[in-house]
């Protein structure tokens, strides 16, 4: 297995050749000392529910996983919480304001990005959405459309922490209270 920084050859503090590893997850450089550790990046996903207890479901216009169902969400910015990402993705991919979310749970991830697997963390909130009428797939979103509980198919998902998160999301609702 290809060490997840294996692409970093040249130390990026004073350019060195010696850049190199040190555990799974860091490479030190052996001129200058400078240690790089890779963390994961933050992300978020958002389950929208509507008055039919349906929920919105994108597809994705670009890779990784081009076609496939997602949730709405993305990468967080810097100096940006949990819930100001997921409130900008929503609106950036949907249109949609969102008043409350609320954080559930969340998953270990990996997200292919140019030649990288990009070790991700990716937290899933219960967004509440009041008005639905500005909804249309924008950004990363070819498509939006309500899909019922009963209608899933996490195998139409193509990432894989959404799909453990639909398992939990459908649970959660169960131990809620509300029916599948």
């Amino acid at each position: 297995m290809l060490h997840p920084l294996e692409k970093f050859a040249y130390c990026p503090v004073c350019g060195s050749k010696h850049f190199e590893e040190q555990d799974f997850k860091s490479k030190k450089c052996g001129n200058c000392g400078f240690e790089y550790f890779l963390n994961p990046s933050s992300a978020t996903a958002a389950f929208i529910v509507n008055d039919n207890d349906e929920i919105l479901v994108l597809t994705r216009k670009k890779e990784p996983a081009k076609g496939t169902l997602d949730l709405p969400g993305g990468f967080c910015d810097i100096g940006e919480t949990l819930e100001q990402g997921v409130v900008r993705e929503v609106e950036e991919e949907t249109g949609l304001k969102v008043d409350r979310a609320e954080y559930l749970f969340s998953f270990p991830n990996k997200y292919r990005y140019s030649g990288l697997d990009v070790p991700t963390l990716d937290a899933f909130f219960l967004c509440h959405v009041g008005n639905f009428g500005s909804l249309h797939a924008m950004d990363d979103a070819a498509k939006a459309q309500w899909v019922g509980l009963d209608d899933i198919h996490t195998e139409l998902f193509g990432l894989r922490s959404v799909r453990q998160a639909l398992f939990e999301f459908v649970e959660w609702r169960r131990r809620q209270g509300h029916p599948k």
